[in-house]
């Protein structure tokens, strides 16, 4: 090895859905949403002028924080806003676990803390679910450096009942719990509400699921003004000019049409219920899942040879070779006939 190798700074990184190049193929892999933004965001793209593209951004996103302040019914300076939930969750890593006590997580939940605090040289303890993939309270009541919980929970889908985090944030005074909710707009109910009652509440949420806009890379964490200033200390020492022109007037026009946001909702939760009946009918049993993907396991077909069965039929699901659930799925939920034609596809696979 050369000498310089001895001081790089090596992780093994967070791997993401395959992102598959051929037409023709039904995505049920990455939890994109299966429907276009709000009109707003395809008149913002329109109107656009490239000749704007010589100046540099609003450092402070000021446009985008202030509507969804509005939106959240909050003062604007209890929003922060990155490049994408990844960096805003990334940044909190950063500002907040600064203790040389171990940050909390479940041992099943979303594969980049444990690859963030690997990075920033964060120690960490994964907590173990219960056998229904649900928190315990009071694996999270010990000395602790930080508590990340994301609700609902990837890739199982599965809600905590607000009682609990509540009882979470509130037996951790002395550190930041950040709730990554992602998915919290398929169904599951928020703990926004808390950030007034508890300083060490950070709620993160992103455009990338339910305002189908993976691809513009928008994510906001709420919480009390102090917490918002020292994300933004942080950020400014990493990073002024975070998110683009550009972005920055597609967020704003994608959080102003609440009636398109909230029918498109609507539309994948009808298909998420449809979806989940026609699974278990197939013999498929899984977590009631509060997100826009299901978390599925067949009795008799294991789930490594559907993942292959579909992969071949042009449908993508994704499938994680992991302790405890290296026999599940988890399928995105993409459009009616999409996941008609995943449900002809499984009876298929599991009847041959």
């Amino acid at each position: 090895m050369s000498s310089w190798e001895a001081y790089v700074r090596k992780v093994v990184p967070y791997v993401p859905g395959e992102q598959p190049k051929q037409k023709d193929i039904i995505k049920l892999n990455t939890n994109e949403n299966p429907y276009p933004p709000a009109p707003g965001v395809e008149k913002v793209l329109r109107d656009f002028s490239a000749d704007e593209l010589r100046l540099y951004p609003d450092p402070e996103i000021r446009d985008l924080v202030d509507a969804i302040a509005e939106q959240k019914g909050l003062a604007s300076n209890q929003v922060f806003v990155g490049v994408g939930s990844d960096d805003v969750l990334a940044m909190a890593f950063l500002t907040f676990f600064g203790s040389q006590k171990p940050v909390l997580f479940p041992d099943i939940t979303y594969s980049f803390y444990d690859v963030w605090a690997e990075l920033f040289r964060i120690p960490y303890e994964v907590q173990p679910l219960d056998e229904n993939f649900s928190i315990v309270a009071s694996d999270y009541c010990k000395a602790n450096g930080g508590i990340v919980i994301p609700n609902p929970n990837a890739p199982t889908g599965v809600e905590e009942p607000d009682g609990v985090l509540e009882e979470i944030i509130r037996n951790n005074p002395d550190s930041i719990v950040i709730i990554d909710e992602a998915y919290v707009d398929f169904g599951a109910k928020s703990v926004l509400p808390l950030i007034d009652t508890y300083d060490n509440l950070l709620v993160v949420q992103t455009f990338s699921k339910s305002r189908s806009m993976a691809g513009s890379r928008i994510g906001f964490a709420m919480g009390n003004p102090k917490l918002i200033q020292y994300l933004n200390d942080c950020k400014y020492s990493f990073n002024s000019y975070t998110m683009d022109r550009l972005t920055i007037l597609l967020g704003k026009a994608a959080v102003e049409d609440q009636a398109y946001f909230s029918e498109q909702v609507e539309r994948i939760i009808d298909t998420r219920e449809w979806t989940k009946k026609q699974l278990q009918e197939l013999g498929f049993t899984m977590p009631d899942s509060k997100a826009n993907f299901v978390f599925a396991s067949h009795k008799r077909v294991d789930a490594k040879t559907i993942f292959e069965e579909l992969k071949q039929r042009g449908i993508f699901v994704r499938y994680f070779n992991k302790p405890r659930i290296d026999n599940c799925l988890r399928i995105t939920i993409g459009t009616n006939q999409e996941m008609e034609a995943l449900v002809a596809a499984l009876k298929e696979i599991i009847n041959q």
